[in-house]
């Protein structure tokens, strides 16, 4: 067993993932044998995420949601609110991307357009490919041979996602706390089955906190004090199998990586920061096109911020089920199951409805045709993203 676990061993820094650990880059290929080779690996995964679109929409639409409004839901409106959104949308995603600079940057010196071409590329892989397996294809595109490797750039995802399911879940908890709800709450979610209720999507809020505060904790503990949580894991899990907490040991180095930032101040600020500014864009263009759109109490007042909040965090729960490629279903799903807590039916399905799809176009095409340009504007970014598919 590698000597970095041994318990006796001393606590130190986290060290920088090592160049011999880079693997071979894969040779340049035609697009579409990248494409065939990507389908063979994934046959499975491609055919139940076509299945689980199929029925996911399926079902969806039986309960009620309403994928496509009616003219009628856009009688109100106030259409100049829709470039105001698109503005607020390019801000956050532009820094939803150039925070992960403070990530990265004791790995190498990363120019600001490469970082924001292979982060966009990365979003749309996210968003059009099955299960999330575009979250590997930012660090596979970042991957230099004898610079940087694929577990250094891999962590610094995997710690990105965890803050930021961390923040997300903490701002979900505040506003199912704090901003008044209906009153009495409707049973069941509006536009879906009737076996999914209010009750249990509030519930599904909390549980998410837990869940990436323990994340969080667990990748935090062994990253500050890995002789501690060493110890830890080898009296807990090892009575039971001692391959196994080997595996957990060599799982938590390679994601601890990826909290080298906090031992830097400034890192760990700037990081934060901008990501405050991008989860906060986020919400004030979310609340924006909801005002846009008419979206209002029953006493005809309009919706606040805090309610905003509420549709982002709970719109954060449900794109975390992996399945459809470009989330559709759960997209919708989620916010048709934030507005259900605040809005009547009425409102949801018709002012609702025209609200979630607008905000739904305008990211989808957005994330599409950012990732777009930059494939064609730079021909670096094409054989990084082949290279990326090809061991995806």
């Amino acid at each position: 067993m590698s000597t970095s676990y041994e318990t006796d061993r001393p606590e130190e820094p986290f060290p920088r993932p090592e160049s011999s650990r880079v693997s071979e880059p894969i040779p340049s290929m035609p697009i579409q044998a990248v494409g065939e080779s990507f389908v063979r690996r994934h046959p499975l995964k491609l055919a139940a995420s076509a299945l689980i679109t199929v029925g996911l929409v399926f079902t969806l639409m039986r309960g009620g949601l309403k994928f496509f409004p009616e003219g009628g839901d856009f009688a109100q409106v106030r259409w100049w609110t829709l470039p105001a959104y698109i503005g607020l949308c390019v801000t956050m995603n532009y820094f939803r991307a150039v925070r992960w600079r403070f990530l990265l940057r004791g790995l190498g010196e990363f120019g600001p357009r490469r970082i924001l071409a292979v982060s966009w590329i990365g979003f749309a892989a996210i968003l059009l490919m099955p299960f999330r397996l575009g979250e590997f294809v930012r660090p596979m595109m970042l991957r230099e041979k004898g610079k940087v490797s694929l577990t250094a750039t891999t962590s610094t995802v995997v710690a990105e996602r965890i803050v930021d399911g961390l923040y997300l879940s903490i701002v979900l908890a505040l506003a199912l706390i704090f901003v008044p709800t209906l009153d009495p709450l409707p049973k069941h979610v509006v536009g879906l089955p009737s076996i999914v209720s209010v009750a249990n999507v509030r519930a599904s809020g909390f549980v998410m906190l837990g869940v990436f505060v323990a994340a969080f904790a667990s990748i935090a503990v062994f990253y500050f004090a890995r002789s501690f949580a060493t110890k830890l894991l080898r009296f807990t899990v090892g009575r039971v199998s001692t391959q196994l907490t080997d595996k957990l040991l060599v799982l938590f180095d390679k994601f601890a990586g990826g909290l080298s930032m906090f031992g830097n101040k400034r890192d760990a600020g700037g990081f934060l920061f901008e990501s405050t500014l991008y989860w906060g864009a986020n919400a004030l263009g979310m609340w924006l096109l909801a005002w846009g759109c008419g979206v209002h109490h029953a006493d005809g007042s309009a919706v606040t911020f805090g309610e905003s909040c509420a549709l982002m965090g709970m719109l954060g729960v449900t794109i975390l089920i992996p399945g459809p490629p470009g989330l559709l279903g759960v997209f919708q799903a989620g916010i048709f199951a934030g507005m259900t807590m605040y809005f009547p039916e009425r409102v949801v399905l018709a002012q609702g409805a025209a609200f979630t799809f607008l905000l739904y176009a305008v990211q989808f095409l957005w994330t599409v045709s950012a990732a777009g340009y930059f494939l064609v504007a730079d021909r670096a970014n094409m054989s990084a993203l082949k290279r990326g598919l090809a061991t995806s």
